[in-house]
């Protein structure tokens, strides 16, 4: 039976999504987290839909059998085609699930953005996700996505700051796609990482242009959630854990760039049991 105390799950294919949960307890600083990064079968973005849903399905039933009270796919390849199916499984026990998409969606129809841009990985920008359920809920909104397939091993390489980055973020962003939007969606959990030097990016060429990181946007509307459905922990007790599939030092080394704090992965074998 799950209860205000019980644990948020989140899963991703990897540990970019650490940047959502750090989103979270940064809103929602008394909850605990249980993060299940699939490091053994990333990424997500090459495989067919159906091999992610039994990705996902076994994730799922591991996280709720660790009686979480939420789940949050922090992932946009899971999100775009498994999200329904994580939801009928999750519905059986009555956890609700969030997705990193349609908190985005939902903010961009609110504030009335007109002129939207959104990159992030080949996989997310070619399934048109955001362009389609931007377009559903606003028909005169104009979208523009940009496949910006180098930011990610960019990113996870540690070349965030410095002058191979900044020329890098200069080349997409300097696109004719992306002139005159006045909001840019970062459509992939690894780019709030450089918000920043996006942001800088807009601010030299004197443009007005709002960044919207997805984590920042998916934890606000956790809050919600939670409050609407009186599950926020009150309590001080807090506990986290994060699990992954396949365990190398390099994956404990990466955690560092995508969560603040001092992370201590555990090697799940939920998929040799699977099988």
């Amino acid at each position: 039976m799950k209860h205000s105390e019980s644990p948020i799950g989140i899963f991703d294919s990897g540990i970019g999504g650490l940047t959502v949960a750090n989103a979270v307890l940064n809103t929602l600083p008394n909850e605990s987290l249980i993060y299940f990064g699939d490091t053994a079968h990333l990424p997500y973005g090459d495989k067919s839909p159906d091999t992610i849903k039994r990705y996902c399905s076994v994730i799922t039933s591991f996280l709720l059998g660790c009686n979480v009270k939420l789940i949050i796919i922090a992932c946009n390849s899971a999100s775009s085609v498994a999200f329904e199916y994580v939801q009928e499984i999750a519905k059986q026990h009555d956890v609700q699930v969030i997705n990193v998409i349609d908190p985005v969606v939902d903010y961009i129809h609110l504030n009335k953005i007109n002129n939207v841009g959104v990159i992030g990985t080949r996989a997310t920008i070619g399934s048109n996700i955001f362009p389609n359920k931007i377009l559903h809920l606003h028909p005169n909104t104009r979208v523009e996505s940009l496949a910006t397939p180098l930011l990610a091993p960019m990113i996870e390489s540690g070349f965030i700051k410095g002058d191979i980055s900044k020329a890098i973020i200069e080349a997409y962003l300097a696109e004719p796609v992306l002139d005159d939007i006045n909001a840019l969606v970062l459509a992939c959990t690894h780019y709030p990482l450089i918000k920043k030097e996006i942001a800088e990016f807009y601010l030299d060429a004197h443009r007005e242009v709002e960044i919207l990181a997805t984590n920042e946007i998916v934890a606000q509307y956790v809050k919600k959630v939670l409050e609407s459905s009186d599950l926020i922990n009150k309590s001080s007790k807090v506990q986290h854990q994060f699990f992954v599939s396949d365990y190398t030092d390099s994956f404990e080394e990466t955690t560092k760039l995508f969560y603040k704090e001092e992370v201590f992965l555990k090697h799940s074998r939920i998929f040799e049991e699977e099988a």
